[in-house]
């Protein structure tokens, strides 16, 4: 089989990556090109564009490059026609990727999605292009499901590839949490400039308050040394490492946390987490009139209930972060309740099994079917 996957941020990377792992294991001749990142390579993928030339957060970010993301639709495209595929597997990035999909529906080329599209925080009405223009939807929350149902569309709930991520992490890497060593504070300020450079510098301001704390900074492994060099300067008790986030984790006692993928993350190491979110003014003035959740962390939507706390947009300053973070490091009755809420949230995302090897086993079905 001939695979093009679509992975356009980290995350993505990470899920393709372990995607195309299971793929080969099934059929060790699979040929797989795309888009994605470094563990995608890793995994055996042809890369033809890396994610850390495709990340524009927000509206206004958007429309200012709108320039770039037309010229990369039109090369992938044009890549995907010469590479023939047997199917297109689309990796969440939905901007970008329910673009791909309708034009595939049109070239007759089978469209499978992997992580859907949060079309259930916003531009709900999407669901109409998904079932028109991808044939499989593989969904890994399980709430998904159940959106879906209402929309009359038949998605597949293959479990949350971060749970089987973590466990073999924390297999592979066994931290004794009575080593005679400073605490850590982790800071997960995300993967693109913009957002780090509008939280990361708020976040080293805490670090002032907590001076028998080691602060480390999980540097983003696509964004150059000196970038973070500049924020950090002046600060003696913060430390930065790049591509070790899972290192940092597993040793930490707490955590400041961008809002995405990491909040999960976070929440699977058993850290708790103070979830902070701030964006571009007009971005997050229009984001705020359209999206339709209670919350902005994964934790707090699959449990539907603030397990951790979100100090979103003005709410996010240093005195309001010093406080939330001085919670969930001294107060161990709120501690053992956001623990024993992680637990639940494990327990809720193990039901599905092992996403990845469920998804690969669910993309060869439907191409067995697809061909009989």
């Amino acid at each position: 089989m001939r695979y093009y996957i679509i992975a356009g941020e980290a995350s993505g990377d990470l899920h393709g990556s372990n995607l195309i792992k299971e793929l080969k294991k099934q059929d060790p001749n699979a040929v797989i090109r795309g888009w994605g990142g470094d563990l995608m390579i890793a995994a055996g993928a042809d890369i033809v564009k890396h994610y850390k030339d495709l990340a524009f957060m927000g509206f206004l970010e958007v429309l200012l490059n709108l320039k770039t993301i037309l010229r990369n639709l039109k090369f992938c495209k044009e890549d995907i026609l010469l590479f023939k595929p047997d199917a297109i597997i689309l990796v969440d990035y939905p901007g970008f990727n329910i673009k791909i999909a309708e034009w595939a529906k049109n070239e007759n080329i089978k469209v499978i999605y992997y992580i859907s599209p949060q079309v259930w925080a916003w531009k709900e009405k999407r669901v109409h292009i998904i079932k028109k223009c991808v044939n499989k939807m593989l969904v890994i929350l399980p709430f998904e499901k159940e959106f879906y149902k209402k929309w009359n569309y038949e998605v597949e709930y293959v479990g949350h590839p971060l749970v089987e991520v973590v466990e073999d992490f924390k297999a592979r890497n066994p931290f004794n949490s009575t080593q005679n060593s400073t605490p850590i504070v982790a800071l997960l300020p995300g993967s693109r400039k913009q957002e780090i450079l509008m939280k990361l510098p708020l976040m080293l301001a805490v670090s002032k308050y907590f001076p028998d704390y080691k602060f480390v900074v999980a540097k983003a492994p696509s964004l150059e040394d000196n970038f973070y060099a500049e924020i950090m300067k002046g600060y003696s008790n913060v430390e930065a490492v790049s591509g070790r986030t899972y290192d940092v984790l597993i040793r930490a006692k707490a955590a400041l946390v961008t809002s995405g993928t990491a909040t999960l993350e976070t929440a699977l190491f058993g850290v708790p987490e103070v979830v902070c979110y701030k964006g571009n003014r007009i971005s997050y003035e229009i984001a705020k009139r359209i999206i339709k959740i209670k919350y902005i962390s994964l934790v707090n939507l699959i449990m539907d209930k603030p397990v951790v706390r979100e100090l979103i947009q003005n709410a996010l300053t240093v005195e309001n972060c010093r406080k939330a973070l001085n919670l969930i490091l001294n107060d161990q009755e709120h501690i053992t309740r956001i623990k024993s809420d992680y637990f639940e949230l494990r327990n809720i995302l193990s039901q599905g099994g092992h996403a990845s090897s469920n998804a690969a086993h669910a993309i060869s079905r439907f191409l067995q079917s697809a061909q009989s």
